[in-house]
């Protein structure tokens, strides 16, 4: 399976821009994580653009992502994908052990978190986000009150990695696809 396959049923089973936001926001945390790391960018970014493209049909954790593995398996993404992105649900009864599987789990939830961020700014370009903003409304937790800040405590500890550092490395992906994510100012702009 190569990306444009992937992005494929990305578009086929995800109709809302912020959804498919979302998972382009993974796919380059991913890919930041694989470099970091020496491993297969594309392998790694591939899971990221998957993870979630079955949650509009299967909007619950006792169905996603759980029933889109038999999509994906009949669409042709290996098992070895398909497990690494079962692993990052919570009632698949995959565990999480690879590096990429913890990768995965540790990138998902903190990407809502910098998106918020940037779009409180006054800019509403995550260009001007900085790892300190992403503290400063990781206190607040009537901010972005839906994103599960223990679940990016836990996944970026599973991935050996300091909570800062890991903030960092996520912004910075997301800051190199600014436009593609539509927090490059234009909305500031409207």
């Amino acid at each position: 399976m190569n990306r444009e396959e992937a992005w494929e049923i990305v578009c086929e089973y995800v109709k809302g821009d912020g959804l498919r936001k979302h998972m382009l926001a993974v796919e380059a945390g991913m890919r930041a994580y694989a470099r970091r790391f020496g491993e297969d960018e594309d392998a790694w970014g591939l899971v990221g653009l998957l993870h979630d493209f079955d949650w509009e049909i299967h909007p619950t954790l006792d169905e996603h992502p759980a029933k889109g593995a038999a999509i994906l398996r009949a669409r042709g993404v290996s098992e070895e994908d398909v497990r690494t992105i079962l692993s990052h649900g919570f009632d698949t009864g995959v565990p999480r052990e690879t590096l990429r599987d913890r990768a995965l789990y540790a990138v998902d939830e903190l990407t809502g978190l910098i998106s918020a961020t940037a779009l409180v700014r006054p800019s509403k370009d995550i260009r001007d986000v900085k790892v300190k903003s992403v503290k400063n409304k990781w206190k607040d937790r009537s901010f972005a009150a839906a994103v599960n800040r223990e679940e990016i405590e836990e996944g970026a500890a599973e991935l050996g990695v300091d909570l800062w550092e890991h903030v960092g490395v996520v912004l910075e992906a997301m800051q190199g696809i600014a436009e593609t994510l539509g927090l490059d100012g234009a909305l500031a702009k409207e």
